[in-house]
């Protein structure tokens, strides 16, 4: 199973166990997170996709932490002028922990109201 997840206007995609970089979020190291953004769900029964994203889906993932990315070297040159700049992008790494589908929250409902 995976999804399609969107986070700071990029696009993920994502299995249970899977961890990954996304642009900072302010939340602390260690806390639980909710990506409610799904774009798309595949699993054994097939692919759902969103109109724009897909109701009652969400990706349940943990912060392992903050940091900044690889520098980038920006080089501007004209006549007799050079200029030299680096930058370094914020992330938050996620370890993703469960991916829920409407169906499964169901489910889940049904059994804690009988």
């Amino acid at each position: 199973m995976y999804a399609i997840i969107e986070s700071g206007s990029k696009q993920y995609r994502v299995s249970e166990g899977d961890v990954i970089e996304v642009e900072t979020l302010p939340v602390e190291e260690g806390k639980k997170v909710e990506l409610e953004r799904v774009l798309m769900v595949a699993d054994d029964g097939g692919i759902t996709v969103g109109k724009p994203t897909v109701e009652g889906a969400k990706v349940m993932a943990t912060v392992q932490g903050h940091g900044r990315g690889k520098k980038i070297i920006v080089y501007k040159h004209k006549k007799n002028y050079h200029r030299k700049q680096g930058h370094r992008q914020n992330f938050t790494r996620l370890q993703i922990d469960e991916i829920v589908t409407q169906v499964e929250t169901e489910v889940e409902e049904q059994e804690n109201g009988a």
